[in-house]
C-alpha cells in the first residue's frame, strides 16, 4: 500500500492539536469525527461479520506497520475505530495519517 505521508516518529515535544489546527485541509477525512479535541472516531459498516473481521485484520496490519494502534470495536457487520496518541493523550498529525491509511485500505 502506498501512502502520501508516513507517520512521523514520536518526539517528546510533539504538539497535541487543538482548535483551528484540527480543521486544516490536511486533516479533512471523510466521515471521521473529532471528539472533544481528543480522539477520532469512525464506524464502518459491512454486510456480514466475516467482512468486518477481514477489515479489522487489515487495520491491524496497518497499525503494526505504523506502530500506532487504534481502539477497535468489532460487532456483526460493524467496526468502530477510535484513534488518538495514548502517550500524549490527544490528537497529533499521526492520528490523521493513520485514519487516512485505514480509509485507503477499505477502498481496495
Amino acid at each position: 500500500m502506498e501512502t502520501k505521508t508516513d507517520c512521523v516518529p514520536f518526539k517528546e515535544k510533539t504538539p497535541v492539536l487543538k482548535g483551528a489546527a484540527l480543521r486544516t485541509p490536511l486533516f479533512q477525512l471523510e466521515d471521521w469525527e473529532v471528539v472533544d479535541e481528543h480522539h477520532l472516531v469512525k464506524t464502518y459498516k459491512f454486510p456480514d461479520f466475516k467482512q468486518a473481521l477481514a477489515f479489522v485484520n487489515r487495520v491491524g496490519e496497518i497499525a503494526e506497520c505504523a506502530n500506532h494502534h487504534p481502539d477497535i470495536d468489532l460487532t456483526w457487520g460493524k467496526v468502530t475505530l477510535k484513534i488518538w496518541d495514548h502517550k500524549l493523550d490527544g490528537l497529533t498529525e499521526n492520528d490523521f495519517i493513520l485514519a487516512a491509511e485505514i480509509d485507503q485500505s477499505n477502498a481496495c
